[in-house]
């Protein structure tokens, strides 16, 4: 009897003594972190859009530059072509100035013919010398008065044309501005191309191509 209680209580000191676990492969931690990290605040909407639009710009050399309308018609109602010089449009400068030039120097020449004819016109009216009227005695006072009214008549459609073409250089540089882009896009460009036949039984052709990328 002796022998089996010594047994048991042999047994259940060895069981107490294997659930002590002495731990021979852990760090132990004498110092612990003091330092928190602050929670996140809260950003209003503005802020939000604001720094998806900045991360999303494009790139500065590629950034679309935009010209001003208002700037471009007022260059161009000051000096014609000052407009497209703005736009960089430096191509049409001398077809502005070339077209407004000649129509004023058509209307200023017919003025000059309008008010010489007049002269020559009163002159066979009023029957006072005249060396135009002396040396040309067959023109009696209708067709100089016809010949007044035609070279009158084509002095007022050059001012008109000249009045049209001037205001057509003011549309044009606004226009101009409000499409301007200062890059090209890659997506849509026309390039001269060499055009084969299906069965290339015909020499080729050259002409222009449009290319479209989507």
């Amino acid at each position: 009897m002796k022998k089996v209680f010594l047994a048991f209580f042999i047994f259940i000191f060895s069981l107490s003594f294997a659930q002590i676990v002495t731990p021979t492969d852990s760090l132990r931690l004498d110092h612990y972190a003091k330092d928190s990290i602050p929670a996140a605040k809260p950003k209003n909407a503005a802020n939000v859009v604001s720094e998806i639009e900045k991360v999303n710009a494009p790139a500065k050399k590629n950034a679309v530059k935009k010209l001003n309308p208002t700037k471009a018609g007022l260059y161009s109602a000051v000096l014609p072509g000052l407009g497209q010089v703005y736009n960089k449009k430096y191509w049409k400068v001398p077809i502005v100035l070339g077209a407004v030039g000649t129509g004023a120097g058509i209307a200023i020449w017919n003025q000059n013919q309008y008010l010489k004819y007049r002269e020559y016109f009163i002159a066979k009216l009023n029957g006072t010398p005249n060396e135009f009227v002396d040396e040309r005695p067959y023109l009696d006072a209708i067709a100089l008065g016809n010949a007044q009214d035609r070279i009158k008549r084509q002095r007022d459609y050059a001012i008109a044309i000249t009045g049209l073409i001037y205001i057509l250089n003011i549309v044009d540089a606004v226009v101009d501005a409000h499409l301007y882009e200062g890059r090209k896009d890659p997506d849509l460009t026309i390039a001269p191309a060499v055009i084969y036949d299906d069965f290339r039984t015909q020499p080729p052709k050259t002409g222009l191509a449009l290319n479209f990328r989507f």
